[in-house]
């Protein structure tokens, strides 16, 4: 699988969302951040002030350091002067990050219909690494579904790269760079699980502006987003329990589980545009069980404004975000008690036959039991009706009002025409439709209307990445065999050593497939006269690579010499486990014949469905030591294990 830069910014199938699987030995291929659509104009400009966070902060650093150390009172002064001007500029430039942060319209999809705009997350930006180049284009994928299947895979490999390079019991020196997705503060760790956490954080943060970007005014659209959002949770709340002491916010428990309410709200938004795809329904029952489902979309966003406004949270997450939630709590609270004073006022008198069946509807309707008369004679007396949805009209305008002022205090939100015109569409219904039912001799007092009881008949699913089923090639397959040419095993190469063909063979008998295995050094052989061991690897024969070579393959290079005899070269490990844990059929090579293994592995490397070795729930001994999570430290070097 070879990686590599696309020349085009978005690439195909933006409006998609199933993602295709790529041809056998397509390329796969990232967007060029040099190209000037309107997404990489803002993620140039996000890399801009990054770059420039990076270096005040670095400034700051040095001059703290430098206040802490002098003891020259006119240096101090200086200094502390320097100080609070470098403070200013980090903060203009955070406030600065957090407006284009804030600039949801951009994901917003183009389509003329009116909907409601959902928020998506911008992309964590990072460094260019000193890696193989075939891994560099992930660092900016496309921003669609071809730049998901470039993340997953990318994540996968870290997979092999983590095996292969990455010792337990050193570190490698590689040091990974990520800019925080919301305050575009940076950070920077050796360890692999950073860099891994990071890019699960960029598919989650994917998902949601394919999410955002659908046409919700199909229903193959709203489909669509309701996939990308619960995809989108998954990824965040699959980070948020395989990852501990996150370096950056973003990614910290908090802001997970933040992130994760507000996806499953966006869903539960769609799960409620699917019901108003066809309009207003006239039967009473769809009528409030509409009104109910916008009561349940006003219940999660409630809970996701009660997260955003708590600390740790408050202190980073964009102002424009926690007032857009806010707003459309209070838009969807209207919206639940509209459709109870249409199920209320709109529909004909029950009938006796049927007064049972819509008893049972709405006693689980409303939150508390309404003031005036038993069901029965509501159900039956439309005058009463009428009271009881004018109290309910009167809610809904209240709670339409709050939206739209909530909407004017926030100057990023005032940006936003859409979201305004749908409130104040759902505002001036609301007010026709009391208009209606109002009277002139309407002298007594509107009863309080209770709130309606939130219920859906389609709750969020948070769908866990399915890396298992992204199938990628080692790209440092020609180094050998993972159960050998790994950081953890120490082994040396020895050779070419040359042997010739005694009385016996040469002395040695063979086992097991990629590499193959030296089971049984003969005392007295030429093998042993060689310096040969038991437990060694034969990686070449006369100069052929067989690192991944199978039994019957090897043997046959070795019986096909002649007199002249051979050259081999063999890696000799370092072992901290006896041999034999393998029960295989043992060839001996001799001048009379060979027998071969009756079983032959192929050499084939399967991935295990679950990447994440630092799952703080996992079993200690288990898994992979080397991706056991990190503790924060002020050096930002990972923690001894």
């Amino acid at each position: 699988m070879i990686l590599e830069e696309s020349p085009d910014g978005e690439g195909e199938g933006d409006d998609g969302f199933l993602l295709q699987p790529a041809d056998e030995g397509s390329v796969r291929k990232g967007c060029s951040p040099l190209v000037q659509t309107q997404r990489s104009r803002l993620q140039n400009h996000r890399a801009r002030i990054n770059q420039q966070i990076n270096k005040e902060m670095r400034m700051r650093t040095g001059a703290e350091n430098l206040f802490k150390a002098t003891t020259n009172h006119r240096v101090k002064e200086t200094v502390a002067l320097e100080l609070s001007y470098v403070n200013s500029n980090l903060q203009l430039l955070k406030e600065e990050l957090q407006e284009l942060n804030s600039s949801v319209d951009v994901y917003q999809n183009e389509s003329e219909g009116i909907c409601v705009p959902m928020i998506p997350l911008g992309l964590k930006e990072t460094k260019d690494l000193d890696l193989a180049t075939p891994l560099r284009a992930i660092r900016t994928p496309s921003r669609n579904e071809v730049g998901l299947d470039l993340l997953m895979e990318y994540y996968n490999q870290l997979y092999f790269l983590d095996i292969r390079f990455f010792s337990p019991k050193r570190n490698l020196g590689v040091l990974f760079h990520w800019y925080d997705s919301l305050t575009g503060v940076p950070s920077h760790q050796r360890t692999l699980a950073f860099e891994k956490g990071s890019v699960l954080f960029n598919i989650g943060a994917l998902y949601t502006q394919i999410g955002a970007r659908q046409d919700r005014g199909t229903r193959i659209g709203i489909d669509c987003a309701i996939e990308a959002f619960q995809r989108a949770a998954g990824a965040f709340n699959y980070l948020k329990e395989n990852f501990s002491n996150a370096p950056s916010l973003d990614m910290s428990v908090a802001s997970l589980c933040m992130l994760v309410r507000l996806m499953t709200a966006q869903v539960q938004e769609c799960v409620f545009e699917q019901l108003t795809l066809s309009g207003t329904p006239r039967e009473p029952l769809s009528q409030m069980r509409l009104a109910q489902e916008a009561a349940r979309v006003e219940d999660v966003y409630s809970l996701v404004y009660q997260t955003m406004v708590q600390p740790p949270v408050r202190d980073y997450v964009p102002f424009s975000w926690t007032t857009m939630v806010n707003v459309k709590a209070k838009h969807f609270r209207g919206l639940s008690h509209y459709y109870a004073a249409i199920a209320l006022c709109d529909g004909p008198s029950v009938a006796d036959s049927e007064i049972p069946k819509y008893e049972k509807a709405f006693l689980q309707f409303h939150v508390t039991v309404p003031e005036g008369p038993s069901l029965p004679v509501l159900l039956q007396d439309s005058e009463e009706r009428r009271r009881l949805a004018k109290a309910h009209l009167r809610k809904a305008m209240m709670n339409h009002e709050e939206a739209l002022r909530l909407h004017a205090v926030c100057r990023i939100l005032r940006k936003m025409d859409l979201l305004q015109e749908v409130v104040s569409l759902a505002h001036r219904r609301s007010l026709a439709k009391y208009s209606e039912i109002d009277h002139e001799d309407d002298f007594f007092e509107t009863a309080e209307a209770p709130d309606v009881h939130p219920k859906t008949h389609q709750k969020p699913e948070i769908k866990t990445p399915s890396f298992s089923q992204v199938k990628v090639t080692d790209i440092f397959h020609r180094l050998g065999p993972l159960s050998v040419f790994s950081a953890k095993n120490q082994w040396w190469l020895k050779g070419p050593i040359h042997l010739t063909r005694g009385e016996g063979g040469f002395g040695f008998t063979l086992r097991g497939d990629s590499p193959v295995l030296i089971a049984a050094v003969i005392p007295g052989g030429r093998a042993e006269a060689a310096g040969l061991k038991e437990g060694d690897y034969i990686v070449s024969v006369n100069g052929e690579p067989c690192k991944w070579g199978k039994h019957s393959e090897v043997v046959a290079l070795l019986t096909g010499v002649g007199e002249e005899g051979v050259d081999i070269e063999v890696v000799t490990p370092q072992r901290e486990e006896p041999l034999g844990l393998v029960d295989k059929k043992v060839t001996t090579l001799s001048s009379v014949g060979l027998s071969r293994s009756d079983k032959e592995n192929g050499g084939q490397v399967t991935l295990p469905g679950a990447f994440l070795g630092w799952n703080k729930k996992a079993k200690r001994g288990q898994g992979l030591k080397q991706l056991q999570p990190f503790s924060p430290s002020t050096d930002n070097t990972p923690a001894s294990r």
